[in-house]
């Protein structure tokens, strides 16, 4: 198995990349753009697309599909706050919700005041969906991608609101399947191929004919005829803005108090942290299928933008990627499986050029820790990703919370700074990676 000589990522990522004659993968090839591109000039571009869909006297200029983690504050104050648009912004319920990512999702709906439109699943529909996609893909996450992705452009055809604004193209940022330079837009092909790991709604129904009972409106895309009736179109902003997640979430919570919380499976407190699973359970099935996991992922951002020495990003894998899932019992309980049923399942979808069975023990044979390239990054500041104080110190955080409270107060030490934002302050933070 070959691995990129710079970051961490083998010849067989599942989102597909190249390594090229240095043996440099397509992923740091296409980073290297952010280091030598006019970002002020990409900025203009992204004005020009902002200025074409404003709607004065319409209640909404745009969709921005935001969760309690992640990107989401960040997106929304580019949105609301420098572009000066009025978005409405659309969830999907993922069910494993953290109470922490509730009151995350809380806090931005009162700090940004914006609207919110969320979809909830009944659980019986995703307890049946988790058992197929577990036969069929070995995923417990499948269903979450597929809202994820479908809700906000039902949404945007439903309100006949056109422009969607996503944050970062996974296949530009993390792999180079495209150029910054192309502007890649959100599509069908690419949600099902990548984001959905090759299977629709559709494709499920044929497999599991069971699921016919089932009301599975909220996966399913919508029609390409709905789609160019109101002229939906879906951009990134990663596109036009250098995007540095970490530098992100820490002007959020500089600005807004976005809160953060330790992961079983990553140094990075940042990202994710309104799920249950997605670093814990999620990601230890990740690296039983793919032979690595998060760590991995965010190793190889920092190394890229900086932070990170190669031989750094090798210590943060051995000390997370084989980690232990504690949030497991709480998902077996919720679904109503045994650790045997589930990890039965999950072993049939393995991949062999990183498992072989040693009798009823599974072993790894090819991991990134076997190579020895020194890569060619010298860090340039300190990798440090910091916990914040919990807003609710008393609550149980080790349980699923479907819904919270749609209203919380502003005052106090996390209320969101009296200023003006602009967009020359905003260039000059963003250009010199600060950003604001």
């Amino acid at each position: 198995m070959k691995y990129c000589k710079r970051c961490l990522y083998p010849e067989n990522h599942p989102l597909n990349l190249v390594i090229d004659d240095e043996g440099i993968c397509s992923g740091c090839r296409v980073h290297e753009e952010k280091d030598i591109f006019d970002w002020r000039t990409r900025w203009k571009r992204l004005e020009a697309i902002a200025d074409a869909y404003r709607t004065p006297g319409q209640s909404y200029d745009c969709i921005v599909p935001v969760s309690g983690g992640r990107d989401s504050y960040f997106i929304v104050h580019v949105v609301k706050n420098i572009l000066k648009l009025k978005p409405l912004l659309v969830s999907y319920n993922k069910h494993y919700n953290t109470p922490l990512g509730i009151r995350n999702t809380a806090y931005m709906r009162i700090a940004f005041n914006c609207d919110l439109v969320e979809r909830t699943t009944k659980p019986q529909t995703i307890r049946a969906l988790n058992r197929a996609t577990l036969e069929s893909m070995g995923s417990i996450y499948w269903h979450v991608l597929a809202g994820r992705t479908a809700f906000p452009v039902k949404t945007a055809v439903h309100y006949k609101i056109p422009l969607i604004i996503w944050g970062a193209h996974q296949g530009v940022d993390q792999v180079g399947m495209f150029s910054h330079t192309e502007e890649v837009e959100m599509t069908r092909k690419y949600r099902k191929n990548h984001d959905l790991m090759g299977m629709e709604a559709e494709d499920l129904l044929r497999a599991h004919p069971k699921l016919n009972d089932l009301d599975l409106d909220t996966f399913f895309y919508p029609d390409d005829s709905d789609l160019q009736r109101v002229g939906v179109r879906g951009i990134y902003l990663n596109n036009f803005i250098r995007w540095d997640s970490k530098a992100q979430h820490e002007r959020m919570i500089r600005n807004f108090g976005y809160e953060t919380h330790s992961q079983a499976g990553t140094f990075d407190t940042y990202n994710d942290i309104d799920c249950h699973h997605y670093s814990g359970l999620h990601d230890r099935i990740k690296y039983a299928k793919c032979g690595y996991g998060k760590v991995t992922d965010h190793a190889t951002r920092e190394i890229r933008l900086k932070r990170l020495s190669r031989q750094q990003g090798l210590d943060l894998v051995k000390a997370y990627a084989d980690h232990d899932a504690p949030d497991e019992q709480l998902f077996l309980d919720w679904q109503g499986m045994s650790h045997d049923e589930l990890w039965e399942l999950i072993d049939q979808h393995r991949n062999p050029l990183f498992w072989e069975k040693d009798g009823s023990t599974w072993r790894q044979k090819n991991s990134v820790l076997d190579t020895t390239d020194a890569g060619d990054i010298t860090p340039k500041e300190e990798c440090q990703f910091h916990i914040t104080p919990s807003r609710a110190p008393e609550q149980d955080e080790n349980q699923y919370m479907l819904i919270g409270k749609g209203y919380v107060h502003e005052e106090g030490p996390h209320r969101p700074p009296a200023k003006e934002w602009t967009t020359r302050t905003f260039l000059d933070e963003v250009t010199n990676n600060a950003l604001v």
